[in-house]
Formats: C-alpha cells, structure tokens, sequence
C-alpha cells in the first residue's frame, strides 16, 4: 500500500510538473497604434502579447518605423491596422518585414466619410477620414474584427474572445448612452468647435457637433496662413465657442486661432492617440470620456 502511495504522490507531483510546460505562449499581435493596441488587449486577454508601434500621444501621421518594428511584426501572428489610409506606412515596414502574420483592418465593414472641399487648401492626402473610430458605434465592428481576428489565429481561445468581447461590447454600448447623455445639456447654438486637425468627423455625424480645423484630415498637412486667417475670421462672425489642443499637435496654431479670435482655449483632447498610463485617457473608454467631458465643460455655458 506504502508503494502504491508513494506512486500516486509522484504520479501527481508528475502531473504538476508537466502542466506550465503545456500552457501556451501568448499571441504575439502587432497594432499599429495605441487606441488598437487598447482594443486587443481588451478583446485578448491574457491569451495576448501586444506590441504598439505608435505609443500613446504619439501621431501615425508622421511616424517613421524603426527596424526594431520590422522585427516586432516578424515575429507578430496577427498584424491589426486601422485602414482607411490611416498609415501610409504600413504596406512598406509589412514587406520588409517578411512577416507571415494575419491582418486585420479593424475599420473594415465601415462606410467611410469622404473629404469634403471646404474651400480652404489644406493639402489634404488622404481620399476618406480613416478617424472612424471616433464614433462608439464604429468601434463596436473594431471590435468585432479584432474578435475574429484573433480566433482565426488561436482557435483555442474562441470562447474566451466572444465573451471578453460581449463585455466589452456592453461597455461600449454604455459609453454611447453617456456621450449623448453629456452632450444633450449643451445648446444647439453652441455646439461648435475648432481642433488642430480634421480627426473629429465621425464624431461630428455621430453626436451633431460641428468641428472646424486648419489642417485636413492629416496633421501632417501644413495649414497656410489664408487657411488660418479664414479660420479665425469664421469663427469671430459664428462666434465659435472654444479652441481644443489635440496630443497629438503643436500647441501653437491653436493657441493664435485663440488668441487672435477671443474663442476660449478649452483643455487637451486625444485625436489619434491615448495618453500615457496614469494620463487622463489610457484606455479607449476613459479617452472618449474625458473628451466629452472638456466639450461640454467649454460649450455649457
């Protein structure tokens, strides 16, 4: 009986052993930047390790991939991009790459807003606006593909992917309720806006805001100084309540449309990136929210 004991303990201590060696490695998933990077980890879990190429306060716009990204892309399973334009890129660092992963387009199944010729030459270099995610309902199908994405390279993980992100789902619907909520309190008349670049056009359709900007949908278009003075000029005669920094932006071009237009200065909002951890928008959720909270506090009154 001493034996068969001694047996069944080693037999257990056995299996014990054995079991972290059979436990998975992470997905490797690359997102191109931070607000993707956000989503995956929210849809992925622990069964995910997510590289971000663009960090947070950091502009795709204008970024340049270094080869320690070629490498992170090599290596990656999954490779999940805006679309939409949103990095020109892309195409480039994947071919140098060499990379076998999948892709998703986080934006597919989206109808994009196309640029609208608003008589101002603002050098525009993109067909669409690729900022589809700032409307909460695009970012439901974000997540959707991410989703499917992220089964279709770890079948094993299907399960926890649907229900990570049905939860996630529902907190989207929520924050939806609450920007409309937010916004419902300011005036009509007053919900008008001027930001550094063109990045707020779903949001304006989404939430019936209006968004002026010097610069089209790229920070990296240059904004002339006709584009300037024809900003400032609309809005001293429509008497546009309020002035937004964006991260991602020199401070400058907004604080003379300021300054020279007696529009408020409201706070920082995030375009195209979130904060830094311990910032006021580290997440996708907490990003929307603390924009809608700085529209309303410099439209409300």
């Amino acid at each position: 009986m001493g034996r068969l004991r001694i047996g069944m303990l080693l037999l257990a201590l056995g299996l014990a052993w054995t079991a972290p060696v059979r436990a998975e490695a992470p997905v490797r998933v690359v997102a191109t930047f931070s607000i993707l990077g956000d989503l995956v980890r929210q849809i992925g879990g622990d069964r995910v390790a997510v590289t971000t190429l663009v960090g947070p306060n950091g502009d795709a716009h204008s970024f340049v991939p270094a080869p320690a990204d070629a490498q992170a892309v090599a290596a990656a399973r999954l490779v999940v991009v805006n679309g939409l334009g949103f990095e020109g890129w892309i195409d480039r660092l994947i071919k140098a790459s060499g990379t076998k992963a999948a892709m998703v387009v986080a934006s597919k199944g989206i109808a994009p807003i196309e640029e609208e010729d608003d008589g101002h030459s603002h050098n525009h270099d993109h067909a669409v606006d690729p900022h589809a995610w700032q409307n909460v309902a695009n970012a439901k199908r974000y997540v959707a593909n991410i989703r499917d994405g992220l089964a279709s390279v770890d079948p094993a993980g299907n399960a926890a992917y649907q229900a990570s992100a049905a939860a996630y789902l529902a907190k989207l619907d929520a924050l939806d309720a609450e920007v409309r909520a937010a916004l419902a309190g300011i005036p009509e008349a007053r919900r008008r806006i001027v930001t550094t670049h063109d990045a707020f056009g779903y949001f304006s359709r989404a939430y019936g805001m209006r968004f002026l900007a010097p610069q089209g949908v790229s920070s990296q278009s240059e904004a002339t100084a006709r584009d300037v003075a024809a900003i400032i000029r609309q809005v001293r005669r429509d008497k546009i309540p309020a002035v937004f920094l964006e991260n991602v932006s020199d401070p400058r071009l907004m604080q003379q449309i300021a300054r020279e237009s007696g529009a408020k200065a409201g706070g920082r909002v995030f375009s195209d990136a979130l904060s830094e951890p311990g910032g006021p928008a580290p997440t996708y959720l907490e990003m929307m929210r603390h924009n809608v909270k700085e529209f309303a506090a410099a439209l409300s009154g």
